[in-house]
């Protein structure tokens, strides 16, 4: 085959690639748009300035999940640490900078994260963690073992006697 053939027959595949890409990013920037984008310019211009400040309100006042521990919980996780010496003093009931300092430096020890806490591995560690007693099979239930969880006591958490 000639190069000048080959030349041209590489040149016609490019084209053929370059088209179809051209088309395929056409289509893609031709979708509809979502219902919220279609509102008006003037709908959506005077909706700007107010936007930010919806959204936020909005988000704060639509929030889940937990916003903070109660005074029971604080005192019994400010026992555990003090148990465990990673607090001094009393208990306060009160989730202050020591208390999560306190579980910050539990966890770490532990190999765990250090960005949320309480971590939920070190408040079962701690002997604080979920009540099994409503479970409706409890020997069938995908509970985690002392063993998986580091417990290297005597005891599993929640004060279970551990069989052997």
């Amino acid at each position: 085959m000639p190069l000048t053939t080959r030349i041209s027959h590489l040149a016609s595949i490019f084209f053929v690639l370059l088209i179809t890409a051209g088309v395929t990013s056409a289509t893609t920037t031709t979708k509809a748009k979502p219902k919220h984008a279609q509102l008006s310019s003037a709908h959506t211009s005077s909706h700007q300035h107010s936007s930010k400040h919806s959204t936020k309100t909005a988000a704060v006042a639509h929030s889940h999940g937990q916003h903070g521990i109660d005074e029971d919980r604080t005192v019994a996780i400010q026992s555990a640490l003090i148990r465990e010496h990673y607090l001094t003093g009393e208990p306060t009931g009160v989730w202050d900078e020591a208390s999560k300092e306190a579980m910050l430096r539990y966890q770490s020890t532990n190999g765990w994260q250090t960005k949320i806490t309480p971590d939920s591995r070190a408040l079962i560690k701690l002997g604080l963690g979920p009540d099994h007693k409503g479970l409706l099979n409890p020997e069938t239930a995908n509970i985690p073992s002392p063993h998986e969880l580091g417990v290297d006591s005597e005891t599993q958490p929640g004060g279970a006697a551990d069989q052997q």
